[in-house]
């Protein structure tokens, strides 16, 4: 009996452990580097199997304030499995020449807790793969502070203007849909 709980349980340690990269669709392969942080963010290991909101920033975009309500979906949400993705990009020269002032529009002016990369390119040939991917599925974002909903398959499930809110009933039904997607 001993032996088949031992089994078990190490059946069950191989199965809790880091995802890998191979069980990972295309869009959540690779990492970004962290917003004014030494570490990176490996889009596999903490974003598989999570709905997840992606949205392009810009620290000095007129869509700005929308920090706010992308925090209060992260704290509304996150208990659910909800996680966000912010990636500041200067693609529509909005953002702030440097990062130090980037996450201090971020973490300082509204109080971002969610994941921020250091800015990227989101358009065009030379964005990253999860922006090409993003595109793909989707559409490439047309401005700041566009929003893309994935399911935990890593799937595009919506994508959002500028325009729309965070607190916009539309993109919070695509979240509660991307919450309520099965693995």
């Amino acid at each position: 009996m001993s032996i088949r709980l031992s089994l078990l349980g190490l059946l069950l340690a191989a199965l809790s452990g880091p995802v890998l990269a191979a069980d990972c669709g295309p869009l959540l392969q690779g990492e970004l580097p962290r917003l004014r942080a030494k570490d990176s963010i490996d889009l596999c290991q903490q974003f598989a199997g999570k709905p997840l909101l992606v949205v392009n920033t810009a620290s000095y975009c007129g869509f700005a304030p929308q920090f706010k309500g992308l925090e209060v979906l992260y704290q509304t949400y996150r208990a659910q499995g909800l996680q966000v993705l912010g990636v500041p990009s200067n693609d529509f020269s909005q953002e702030a020449d440097a990062s130090a002032e980037t996450a201090k529009v971020c973490y300082v002016n509204y109080g971002v807790t969610f994941a921020m990369s250091e800015p990227q390119v989101v358009t065009g040939d030379q964005a990253i793969p999860l922006f090409k991917q993003l595109a793909t599925q989707s559409s490439a974002p047309r401005w700041n502070f566009y929003k893309y909903v994935v399911d935990r398959q890593g799937r595009v499930i919506a994508s959002f203007s500028s325009q729309i809110q965070p607190d916009d009933p539309a993109l919070i039904k695509a979240l509660e849909q991307a919450i309520a997607s099965p693995l």
